[in-house]
């Protein structure tokens, strides 16, 4: 196939397949110029068929061929049925004006010799293997002298398809009674545009709407006016999660996991070549349980600050101890890492009493989303995909820079005072892949893939949470959905409720 295509691309480029034209003529090969018999026929019809052009009963003969030495011809036209002797055009889009086509009958016999034209319509559902539809037939032509002479024939492509941005096949018929005369035809030219795919089987070519011309078929485009970016990809999809925060580390502290609550939702925007062009992040806080000032960050593991071009959105109320980069970054880290606020206090400040919204008799307020973008280099040297991306958020204890609490297993930044690892309950050992645990398994931070609620301040969450030790214990192998609401995994006197 591939010679076929090859010598497709030199059509083009004489003008065999043009933008206004399709033509069909017979002549050209793929193999040497002097090729005669029937090699040379059969040749040159392969190469026609690999362009998509089909038949049924018709062969390529260079016996009194019409023109240029080959010509297409029927059987012996002794058959009055349309389906007896064809050929089919490929898919087009189809122009206006008139199909021309040169014909003639090898012999003086005969009582009836036709040609019959129909199209047919592109029909993905209910057409034959080639997705063609019903045939509809539009013009004929009688020969009404039966003699060798060449008819120059023509026939009005009907108004029905006419500029039609729908693919049609052409379809000659050819068909007669008595004698053993064949017919012959040459020079067909349609006018209309090429839109089959001789790689895809020869189906039509994608008819995708792409208004900003990135590959990506509008349909399938998050931003279709947008050739920088094409699709979302949310974590968690379709819904929030729950991060929940412990700040008391390395202490365990009274365990109730309300010192810093967050809903988040991240969205990975990437390009038609699936790189991350920007990451937007809706970081919702919902609750502070603790009297620290703690500050709230990301960690792109792996991933080297001068990955991203830009943040913006982040909420800083005293920077006196941030040192951030000109790109949002900050400064110092062997890894990209982004400080998102540095006041939880400021970001929910308490209506009255004591925190924001974990003690259910103290007034509520509502919480507050701080919309984070993150701007990543797209140059396809340097470019991000969606698997480089490893988020670990942590907060960063009443802003003393060193003391960070992570996800269980998640390693900290460089900014991380190891002072503290080992120190009370804490059973951090980085040598052997172990943060942020106790000797029991326990977390200081969790996250959840979905939003939960979460524990009154002084209510261990052990004990509002059925399930949550075992899974703890069992490193993660038991009671995998701790947090759904199931008969018997929650105690719902001690969670609080928005």
């Amino acid at each position: 196939m591939k010679k076929y295509l090859s010598a497709l691309v030199i059509a083009l480029s004489l003008g065999q397949l043009s933008a206004q034209t399709v033509v069909l003529d017979c002549q050209t090969s793929s193999s040497p110029i002097n090729n005669s018999g029937s090699r040379g026929a059969t040749d040159r019809r392969n190469y026609d068929i690999a362009n998509c052009w089909t038949f049924g009963g018709i062969g390529y003969t260079d016996i009194s061929a019409i023109s240029g030495g080959w010509s297409a011809q029927s059987g012996q036209a002794t058959n009055l049925s349309v389906t007896a002797f064809w050929a089919k055009s490929p898919w087009l889009k189809p122009g206006t004006g008139n199909i021309t086509v040169k014909a003639k009958l090898t012999a003086s016999n005969g009582t009836i010799r036709r040609v019959h034209v129909a199209y047919l319509p592109y029909d993905a559902v209910t057409g034959n293997s080639a997705r063609e539809g019903t045939r509809v037939e539009f013009d004929v032509y009688n020969f009404t002298t039966f003699n060798s002479t060449v008819n120059n024939l023509s026939f009005a492509i009907p108004a029905a398809i006419a500029n039609s941005n729908q693919p049609y096949k052409i379809m000659l018929s050819l068909a007669g009674t008595g004698g053993n005369s064949r017919i012959m035809i040459d020079d067909l030219v349609i006018p209309g545009t090429y839109f089959a795919d001789p790689a895809n089987s020869c189906f039509p070519q994608s008819q995708i709407q792409d208004a900003d011309s990135d590959g990506v078929a509008d349909a399938d485009d998050a931003y279709p006016n947008d050739a920088t970016r094409a699709y979302n990809n949310f974590y968690p999809s379709g819904n929030y999660g729950t991060l929940m925060f412990e700040d008391l580390w390395p202490a365990k502290g009274d365990y109730d996991f309300n010192d810093l609550v967050i809903d988040y939702q991240y969205n990975l925007i990437t390009n038609a070549s699936n790189k991350v062009v920007e990451m937007r992040a809706n970081i919702v806080t919902r609750a502070i349980g603790a009297s620290y000032r703690n500050g709230f960050a990301v960690q792109f593991n792996n991933l080297s600050p001068d990955k991203i071009t830009g943040v913006t959105g982040a909420k800083y109320h005293d920077a006196s101890w941030l040192n951030n980069a000109a790109n949002g970054t900050e400064n110092g880290q062997t890894f990209a890492n982004v400080i998102i606020f540095d006041d939880a206090q400021k970001v929910l400040p308490s209506p009255g009493g004591s925190g924001s919204n974990t003690i259910p008799s103290n007034p509520r307020v509502a919480p507050d989303t701080t919309k984070i973008t993150v701007s990543f280099v797209t140059t396809e040297a340097q470019a991000v995909g969606v698997n480089d991306i490893i988020i670990n958020p942590y907060i960063i204890v009443n802003q003393e820079r060193g003391k960070e609490v992570h996800l269980p297993n998640n390693v900290p930044s460089s900014k991380v005072n190891t002072n503290f690892f080992g120190q009370m309950q804490d059973d951090t050992k980085p040598g052997e892949g172990k943060y942020y645990k106790t000797v029991d398994n326990l977390p200081w931070a969790l996250n959840v893939v979905k939003s939960i609620p979460y524990t009154h301040t002084t209510n261990d969450f052990v004990s509002a949470y059925l399930k949550f030790a075992e899974w703890a214990q069992s490193n993660g192998t038991l009671y995998t959905d701790w947090f759904e609401p199931n008969e018997g995994y929650r105690d719902t006197n001690k969670l609080f409720v928005p």
